[in-house]
């Protein structure tokens, strides 16, 4: 009997097997050259570990909070949309898996369900992405019945005053599906010339005038705390810090807008030491293994996201995929803290790690 995927790896090659290949292309691609994609995970790959030995880790603690909401592990679920292409059960069965695993979902605005499928379909803390528009009526109603249906907090996408180059789905004349949430409020009937129906629809309805003084207008309709996603310099992370946000999600938006951006995680450490722990800081991007999840707390955040993971877990075993997805991860980070001699998260430290910079400055 074949045995079923043993890392995060080996989902992916089952969901290329199993998705449209326009599908799998969307999922998978980025931006232009795909270095940045490429690099995400490569930079994770070049820093190594200095592990601690002979500490008691017969009892390892992943438990932690973002926002006062707790999770058994600093793993979240970040938004990635258009989930019904993945599994016909898209976003309710991750909302599903992600409760099961006691974690926290970002739901994505152009999610295939609907606000209020996923708040009715099981009980937990869920946040919810936002982009702003042109019709600026649009996000008022989105918040305010992300608001009505539970959710706990906006997460604003910063990053996105119009669509990446995405090569992959220009030539495959990607076409954009049903955006549950938008259906009544925006029409998606935008046709590009020979490109991306999303592109275009993009450039139609995504505001690119947005600039700081718009945090303090989102701010004026909700009363959920905002996190922004997008952040990969020191400087707009002090900016969002006056701009009284709750917390920083550092992100490339998985590769797919900016090509040449850093990888997430080696902007990170320059966004936390410009925070200086005013807000929490949450790590988007690359994340594949238990060990990157450590590393990126070694070096500062106090979680992490992952998406694609979580949508080829989707595409190969639907919500028991996103499951394993989720668990597996946590089994690795366990692993990873007892092998480095760390018996709870506060136990990881920066000593812990050695980045590229560090053998550098050794050298000289």
């Amino acid at each position: 009997m074949e045995s079923g995927p043993v890392n995060l790896n080996e989902f992916e090659e089952l969901a290329r097997k199993i998705l449209l290949k326009m599908n799998y292309d969307f999922f998978s691609g980025g931006a232009e050259d795909r270095y940045t994609l490429r690099e995400n995970i490569k930079a994770f790959q070049r820093i190594l570990f200095r592990p601690r030995v002979l500490i008691d880790v017969s009892k390892i603690d992943m438990s932690t909070s973002l926002l006062g909401f707790k999770m058994a592990a600093p793993i979240m679920v970040a938004p990635t949309g258009l989930l019904k292409l993945a599994n016909r059960e898209g976003e309710v069965a991750v909302a599903r898996a992600a409760a099961a695993c006691n974690t926290i979902m970002v739901l994505s605005f152009s999610s295939n369900s609907t606000i209020e499928e996923v708040a009715s379909s099981c009980d937990a803390v869920r946040f919810f992405q936002l982009y702003i528009y042109k019709q600026r009526d649009v996000c008022i109603t989105l918040v305010k019945r992300a608001e009505s249906n539970g959710f706990k907090a906006i997460v604003l996408t910063v990053d996105t005053p119009r669509l990446g180059r995405r090569e992959a789905d220009i030539k495959n004349k990607f076409v954009i599906p049903k955006f549950a949430n938008l259906e009544g409020l925006l029409s998606v009937n935008v046709k590009s010339e020979g490109g991306s129906d999303l592109e275009a629809f993009s450039s139609a309805t995504l505001d690119d005038s947005v600039s700081w003084k718009d945090i303090e207008w989102l701010r004026s309709i909700t009363k959920l705390p905002i996190l922004l996603k997008g952040i990969l310099t020191a400087e707009d992370a002090r900016k969002a810090v006056e701009a009284r946000v709750a917390g920083i999600i550092v992100s490339n938006h998985g590769a797919r807008q900016l090509d040449y951006a850093p990888a997430s995680i080696s902007a990170l450490e320059e966004v936390v030491r410009a925070v200086s722990g005013a807000v929490p800081i949450i790590l988007d991007g690359g994340i594949r293994r238990g060990t990157d999840v450590f590393k990126a707390l070694a070096l500062g955040a106090n979680a992490v996201m992952i998406g694609r993971p979580i949508i080829y877990g989707l595409a190969a075993k639907g919500e028991n995929g996103v499951r394993q997805v989720i668990e597996m991860l946590q089994n690795e980070l366990e692993l990873t803290m007892t092998l480095n001699g760390c018996p709870g998260l506060k136990d990881i430290t920066r000593n812990h790690v050695q980045t590229e910079h560090d053998r550098l400055r050794s050298m000289l």
